[in-house]
């Protein structure tokens, strides 16, 4: 059986779900993930769009030509860890994905791709875009090609769901590691760092996405059954606690940075934190979205779907997305890489 998988990832809607997919299928085979990018070679292209960007927009080109790349591993690597499913990621700069995602397979000793295709259906049944055709013709090796094509607003709603709590799990493993890490940083640039944690995490999931669970998608189980209500009551307690967590962790870090407690206190409020976040998470993931999927309607979740997808509560302004895009692509190309699983 298939030990080893090459997982290509994308910046496509679809990439969350070919991710959870990937991670379930690798855990019932007991098998490990390596994910991988390919990047186009923006160098190659000079006077075209990307050194538009580049020069017009530096902020913009750092986060769309080079951050992001470690975002979308950082995230695949969190939903790995949290099924327990061992995983490494690589990336490569290509201008043709399927060279680089055959070398990366090769390279990394897998025996199994499992890919998404983003293309038309062919004249044997299946979605098979250019490049997925191309390594199913010279991968010289098994690939499995999932179904993923045109998600309705289920499936939508709680992608982005599951793509806001790995962000959040990617944030405090890579916080985890800069504590842990021989080579950190000096201890002023760390500060920085850490205080940029501590900014996304009261800005993003404390300020926007709790409220917006609460808002939309609790709401919604509350007025579809009873079941789910004592649940519900104790995620809520759950987002209450995380704000005075959160200022916890905010005040350990000022505190180190004052010279007032060592390093190890923060790391201890960070453990803490992060750990009662995992078992949030896997309890909204566990429990909820699938009594979710049982009782909400089609119309209930486009209005989830609408209010996750395009930060619709009139509290938040539409340059939300953009601004933790970028705050999330810098943290994590700063801290350093996480050990290898």
């Amino acid at each position: 059986m298939y030990r080893h998988l090459l997982v290509p990832i994308d910046g496509t809607d679809l990439a969350t779900e070919t991710v959870s997919n990937a991670v379930e299928f690798a855990r019932t085979l007991g098998a490990r993930i390596t994910f991988f990018h390919a990047q186009p070679n923006h160098a190659a292209a000079f006077g075209g769009e990307a050194e538009i960007v580049r020069l017009t927009s530096p902020a913009d080109f750092a986060y769309a030509y080079q951050g992001r790349a470690r975002e979308l591993l950082a995230k695949a690597e969190s939903a790995a860890r949290a099924l327990g499913v061992p995983c490494d990621s690589s990336t490569a700069v290509s201008d043709s994905p399927y060279r680089a995602i055959i070398a990366a397979a090769q390279d990394a000793g897998c025996d199994l791709i499992y890919m998404a295709s983003h293309g038309r259906r062919s004249s044997i049944g299946m979605m098979l875009g250019s490049q997925t055709l191309k390594v199913l013709v010279n991968a010289g090796m098994p690939v499995l090609v999932a179904a993923t094509s045109s998600p309705p607003a289920t499936s939508q709603a709680i992608g982005i769901i599951r793509d806001e709590h790995r962000s959040l799990a990617a944030v405090l493993h890579a916080w985890l590691h800069l504590l842990e890490s021989d080579g950190s940083p000096a201890e002023g640039s760390r500060d920085e760092l850490m205080r940029a944690m501590v900014h996304y995490i009261k800005a993003f999931p404390v300020a926007l996405h709790h409220p917006k669970e609460e808002d939309y998608l609790f709401r919604k189980l509350r007025e579809r059954t009873s079941q789910c209500n004592a649940e519900l009551d104790e995620l809520e307690r759950q987002h209450e606690r995380d704000l005075q967590l959160v200022d916890e962790l905010a005040k350990a870090v000022d505190r180190h940075a004052a010279g007032e407690v060592d390093l190890a206190t923060v790391k201890e409020a960070v453990s803490r934190y992060a750990l009662f976040i995992w078992e949030h998470m896997g309890r909204e993931e566990g429990v909820i979205l699938p009594a979710a999927q049982r009782y909400l309607t089609p119309a209930d979740w486009d209005e989830i779907n609408a209010a996750f997808s395009e930060n619709s509560d009139p509290r938040f302004g539409r340059d939300t997305d953009a601004e933790f895009k970028r705050l999330f692509s810098r943290i994590v190309n700063l801290a350093p890489s996480p050990a290898k699983q």
